[in-house]
């Protein structure tokens, strides 16, 4: 056949006639990203297959994004979206193949036939909560839900296109100009925080959609998309024409806040124990007025009932005053419609919504302390900002007696009790690179790069000298020597002050071994996994002598953890992509093995112990607590955070940090949310953090840090009070 026309965005005069082996029969649609095509496999199967335009296939950071998207789409399962059947990121075009689902877009369906009636809409929105519980389970967020990424099928709503084809033409884009979504569908956190997006918000873009399937539009609706904007973070949603039944499920939904949205296991209940009032065809009325209160009976006024399992919370107010038509929110306000003028001017004239939307722009004093909570008098809350130029969130450890940190080649000394600033000096060399460590009484930090590490005097913070580092392999720090896994297979003891080679042992069979010294363990552990994954040889080495206190070969891959109670606590992990299976401890005394499987596997997980419980961060924001003693998982949470740091687990909460600077705090004993304190993202709002330090716990106190510079701290014995 020949070559087909292109009929969407791409640059190129013609499109391919084949995909691999995949002949490509007709066009199905174009998107902003690349064209979808119907084609057969040699067998006959209708697939529908995604081929990226030819100027995207050119830009290397949007192939990594792509092998990204496909790796989320094969993850999920094909009971709610369009099962994956092949894919070549790698191709001179690359495409992604998945099986071809009859039916048509929801946003078709609402053109052609109008608002959907309750009862459909109740199967529409159960459909698609099963759908996101699928999704979010295997650490996948959507983050560009829409009708026109919904299939209406027999069987139920398909999800589909997990991000790679967007809207062109849309003129809201990340700093490197790339798209995050679609504004009438996009949650508040989307634009105030574009880095950091998790399953919540797709709770948001569901209520979006099903707004759209009851009347045709969104609740937020404008032909600007500054304004849909600023109406999605600000406004109250417009659900005149929502069924009376469903309207405060979808309030829920639309929350600001990723917090107070229902889960879709919560929106499932919700429905079931509603499902009678789906067949009522009252409406509720108009709600977009200038008057300072909703009226009574309009969604505004009607209670949203409390979910979740954490603490109750006082409701958000927006204004001043209270009254018995008050909400959850404040109604839309006649200062806010002045606001919403001055702020599109704003952003026509100077081209920059971030100073609309994003929170945290404005530099906070050099230190201060706050309010004290109750029950926790002796520890005061502060925040100091030594180094607020440059990029990265602050590093610290603490020793001395104090918060020592490095941040964009500065080093600075911090009083833990107060946050007053003790000595500040530039590190020699390009710039700090890596967390610092106290190492025989010398502050030691890496430095250009990692080639080099300076070591300063942690009372004055002067330079007392400064050497390379080995050129190739890990370096770790261990009271006074420095340990370097070589990329053949071998550990390297030398002294951290001289450079002297103490010993040299060959601990892995194949590559670098992966270093682990956990805190208050006297030993270090090397882990060498073999060729084919099957297996992990475990090394305890003395990090002083060199000597091995023991050894063992385990079955499968597997990632030290920490060690607790004389076990070695480990996550087995997929060899190819290194997601999270299961959880391991091993007891070198009995040298016995017990295995907890993960229900579903975590992508980037990374974890921490404390008595025996095993606490997994994963991608996405999943969380889970496995108790190695019982055999079983404790509890599960998922967090809404994109992404964290390490945990750190105390006896009581689950301490990390977001992207976006918040630290959030989780009840270790059921995993409920019980605290988290303000994002502090700064003036560079829309860069990526690639470090997330984990939040230092020390007696009563969390100190943590933010990418705005900020390093703070907070008591550690009331989250809720933050």
């Amino acid at each position: 056949m020949a070559p087909q026309r292109s009929t969407g965005a791409g640059a190129e005069a013609e499109l391919p006639e084949y995909a691999g082996q995949y002949r490509l029969e007709s066009c199905l649609g174009s998107g902003g990203m690349g064209v979808v095509h119907l084609a057969r496999s040699d067998s006959g199967l209708k697939l529908a297959v995604k081929v990226v335009h030819a100027e995207f296939a050119r830009d290397r950071e949007f192939r990594g994004r792509f092998r990204q998207e496909v790796a989320a789409a094969r993850r999920v399962s094909g009971a709610f979206t369009a099962p994956v059947v092949d894919a070549d990121p790698n191709a001179e075009r690359p495409w992604m193949a998945t099986l071809f689902i009859p039916g048509p877009t929801l946003s078709d369906h609402v053109k052609r036939s109008g608002p959907m009636p309750p009862a459909q809409l109740r199967r529409l929105m159960a459909g698609l909560a099963e759908a996101l519980r699928d999704i979010h389970r295997v650490g996948v967020v959507h983050r560009d839900l829409k009708p026109s990424n919904v299939l209406l099928a027999e069987d139920g709503p398909k999800v589909i296109d997990f991000g790679i084809s967007r809207p062109k033409d849309s003129e809201l884009r990340t700093e490197t100009g790339k798209l995050i979504g679609t504004p009438p569908f996009m949650a508040p956190e989307q634009f105030r925080r574009p880095r950091e997006v998790g399953p919540a918000a797709d709770i948001f873009a569901l209520g979006s959609v099903l707004v759209h399937a009851a009347t045709g539009r969104g609740p937020f609706d404008s032909d600007s998309p500054y304004v849909v904007a600023y109406q999605v973070v600000h406004d109250e949603p417009d659900l005149t024409g929502v069924p009376e039944s469903l309207a405060p499920l979808l309030l829920r939904c639309l929350a600001k806040e990723p917090e107070d949205r229902p889960t879709p296991d919560e929106l499932m209940r919700e429905l079931r124990s509603v499902a009678a009032s789906y067949d009522t065809q009252a409406f509720i009325p108009a709600q977009r007025t200038g008057d300072d209160t909703a009226p009574p009976g309009s969604a505004a006024a009607a209670p949203v009932p409390a979910h979740g399992a954490g603490p109750e919370r006082e409701p958000r107010s927006t204004s001043g005053t209270s009254g018995p038509e008050s909400g959850p929110r404040s109604r839309i306000r006649s200062g806010r419609r002045v606001a919403l003028a001055a702020g599109v001017l704003a952003v026509v004239l100077g081209g920059v919504l971030g100073g609309l939307l994003w929170p945290g722009g404005t530099n906070a004093p050099a230190a201060r302390s706050t309010g004290v909570p109750a029950g926790a008098a002796a520890v005061a809350s502060w925040q100091a900002r030594p180094a607020a130029e440059g990029s990265g969130m602050p590093q610290c450890v603490y020793g001395e007696g104090k918060l020592l940190c490095v941040r964009a080649g500065v080093a600075f000394a911090l009083d833990p009790v107060n946050g007053a600033l003790l000595w500040r000096h530039p590190v020699t060399g390009e710039r700090a690179a890596g967390a610092p460590a106290l190492v025989d009484g010398l502050l030691l930090v890496p430095a250009d790069g990692g080639r080099r590490v300076a070591a300063l005097d942690p009372a004055s913070g002067e330079q007392r000298w400064r050497r390379d580092l080995p050129a190739h392999g890990a370096a770790r720090f261990s009271g006074g020597t420095l340990l370097v896994a070589g990329t053949d297979g071998t550990v390297t003891g030398s002294s951290a002050s001289s450079g002297a080679r103490k010993w040299h042992r060959r601990v892995s069979e194949r590559d670098t071994p992966a270093l682990t010294l956990p805190d208050g363990d006297p030993l270090a552990y090397a882990a060498g996994t073999s060729a084919d994954g099957a297996d992990t040889l475990l090394t305890a080495l003395d990090p002083g002598s060199g000597d091995v206190r023991w050894n063992a070969r385990l079955k499968g891959s597997l990632q030290v953890v920490g060690s607790a109670g004389g076990a070695l606590f480990l996550l087995a992990v997929d060899p190819a992509t290194g997601d999270a299976t299961g959880v391991v401890r091993y007891a070198p005394a009995t040298r016995s093995v017990r295995r907890v499987a993960l229900p579903v596997r975590r992508v980037a997980p990374q974890a921490d112990v404390r008595g025996g419980v095993v606490h997994v961060l994963a991608a996405g924001g999943s969380l889970d607590a496995v108790d190695l003693g019982t055999g079983r998982r404790l509890w599960h949470l998922e967090t809404s955070v994109s992404r964290g740091s390490a945990p750190v687990s105390s006896a009581g909460h689950v301490y990390f940090s977001a992207p976006d600077g918040r630290l959030i705090a989780v009840d270790a004993r059921d995993g409920s949310l019980v605290g988290q304190t303000p994002p502090r993202l700064g003036r560079n709002s829309g860069t990526v953090t690639a470090v997330l330090p984990a939040p230092l716990l020390v007696g009563p106190r969390v100190h943590a840090t933010a990418p705005d510079g900020t390093v703070f701290t907070v008591p550690a014995k009331d989250p809720s009070a933050w």
